[in-house]
Order: C-alpha cells, then sequence, then structure tokens
C-alpha cells in the first residue's frame, strides 16, 4: 500500500487528516479568548484548511521523501514520489538493515508488476482520491464536532505557539460513519502564529466507541499524535506520528501501535508519472515529464 494511502487511513479512524489544523491567524492569540472566540477562530483556520487540503490533492508541489515506520513487530524505510498518477514507494531497508537478496528480488518483483499493469497504479490513485474526500468531508464538521478553549502561549521547536484543548460537543450529531468517532475524542493543538500553521496536535479516546451499529468498536485510550513542519518552500508536510489503536471490526481484532517519521522532502516534477518515479526510485536517471 503507498505510505501516504495508509496514513491517510489511519488518521482517518482517529483524527482523520494530516493537517486538520492549518490556522489563519492574522495576528496572534490575545491574552484570553472567550469560548466563542476561541470557536470561532477554529472555524476560520479550519475553512482555509479545507482549502489548503484540496491545493494539496491537486499535487501542486509534489516531493519525494523518506518514511520510517516502527512498530513492535518490524521497521521498515521506504523512499516514496508523489507522481499525478498517484504515490509510488520503495522499500529500502528492513529493521534499519538493506534488504536482503531475496527481499529485493520480491520488491523489483513488486515493481515490475506495477509497470505492467497500470491497473494496479489506477486503483490505487482511485483509492486515495475516495480517503481524500472523506477526509475533507469531516473537515467540515469539525467546527461543530468541538468544543475549543484557548489555554495560552507555550514554546515549540519553531518557536512560539498559542495553545488550544478541544472536547466533544454533546450538541454534535455525526452525519456519517467517518466522523463518529469525533464524538468520543479529546485533545491539543499547537498553533505557530507567525508561521499560521498547526505544529503539534492531539488526540485520546475519552470512551470505548461503537460505529456503524456496533459493526466498528474503537476502544478506549487509544491515541495519536501528529508533528508537522515547514519542509522546505513554505510546503508544510507531517514529520512525525505517533499512533495507538485497538479496534475490532465485528469479530475481527486490528491493532495498529507505530511510530512514522518523514525525512529527506524533495521537490519533484510536477508532471512526473509513476513510472518515471519508478526509475528514479530504482536509481535510473529521471526521465523529462511526460
Amino acid at each position: 500500500m503507498p505510505a501516504k494511502l495508509e496514513l491517510v487511513r489511519n488518521i482517518l479512524t482517529f483524527f482523520l487528516l494530516f493537517s486538520c489544523f492549518g490556522a489563519t491567524l492574522g495576528q496572534p492569540a490575545p491574552a484570553a479568548l472567550t469560548p466563542a472566540q476561541a470557536q470561532a477562530l477554529v472555524s476560520r483556520a479550519l475553512a482555509t484548511e479545507s482549502r489548503a487540503t484540496r491545493e494539496l490533492t491537486s499535487l501542486s508541489h509534489p516531493m519525494r521523501y523518506r518514511l520510517r515506520k516502527s512498530s513492535p513487530r518490524i521497521t521498515t524505510t521506504k523512499e516514496i514520489a508523489e507522481t499525478r498518477d498517484g504515490d509510488v514507494a520503495r522499500l529500502i531497508a528492513i529493521s534499519d538493515q538493506p534488504l536482503s537478496a531475496a527481499d529485493e528480488q520480491r520488491e523489483e518483483a513488486r515493481l515490475d508488476a506495477l509497470l505492467s499493469d497500470p491497473g494496479l497504479q489506477q486503483h490505487r490513485k482511485q483509492s486515495e482520491n475516495n480517503d481524500t474526500a472523506r477526509a475533507l468531508k469531516v473537515l467540515r464538521v469539525l467546527p461543530t464536532a468541538f468544543l475549543y478553549e484557548y489555554e495560552g502561549t507555550g514554546t515549540a521547536v519553531t518557536g512560539t505557539v498559542e495553545k488550544f484543548t478541544f472536547k466533544p460537543n454533546p450538541q454534535f450529531s455525526p452525519p456519517d460513519l467517518e466522523t463518529g468517532v469525533l464524538t468520543a475524542m479529546a485533545g491539543e493543538i499547537w498553533v505557530d502564529a507567525a508561521q499560521e500553521r498547526v505544529v503539534h496536535l492531539a488526540g485520546r479516546l475519552q470512551q470505548d466507541k461503537e460505529i456503524a451499529l456496533g459493526i466498528v468498536q474503537v476502544d478506549k485510550d487509544g491515541w495519536v499524535e501528529i508533528d508537522q513542519a515547514d519542509v522546505g518552500g513554505h510546503q508544510w508536510r507531517i514529520v512525525r506520528l505517533r499512533l495507538k489503536m485497538d479496534m475490532r471490526i465485528l469479530f475481527k481484532a486490528k491493532n495498529s501501535d507505530s511510530v512514522q517519521e518523514f525525512t529527506h522532502f524533495a521537490p519533484l516534477p510536477t508532471a512526473l508519472s509513476y513510472r518515471q518515479a519508478i526509475q528514479m526510485l530504482r536509481g535510473g536517471p529521471t526521465a523529462k515529464p511526460e
């Protein structure tokens, strides 16, 4: 599964989008905000973030980057390239060691299959589009799904941040499956007012949550933490994601416990195709866009 698609699906299960609160603060937050002021500020921020998310999906600034994912079972490192045809990933290390000859052979065979069957990549691109559409649907309800409270100023790696907490709005009625989990989530966000972006988000489930008439159950105390930063050229991306979640779908358990670190960001041509990305990730020259 392409890394970005996997990432979006993980966060959709929880807080449902990587840059949920890209704020638009024209001025630093005042010394104190009333609940109404805090709610209005977040509403403005979310409206702008929805626009930014749509711009991101247009792939006007594609990136190549490295993803290291650690879990109790295994650690993998992949090189990822964003293309007009969807993301392409190449596994380059397991447990921080280069691939064995057998693993390298399997990875090359997987890439060969993508090259020989464009339908595989088209299916993955469609899945990315569907997940993004669901994420945007969630963004539209976030201003009413939570109650926000300003907690004051703090310090982060990027400098001064404005801190907000959020908790479920008892008046919110989830319109669909994707937004159902929001009624059990509480947490905080840190906003870099100078850069007008969120640098940290943390959310935790306050109770067991059943969704879709009990078909899906997400256990209490599951949590997600997201750190975001400018990775160059005023492009903001997730740089770290920590996720712990236990859930059941019907009678099947599904557990997530991982740390994902995103590094080595570099810009790519906007017209890069997935075939050209595979060639690039294999170490060949990057062809001119088709």
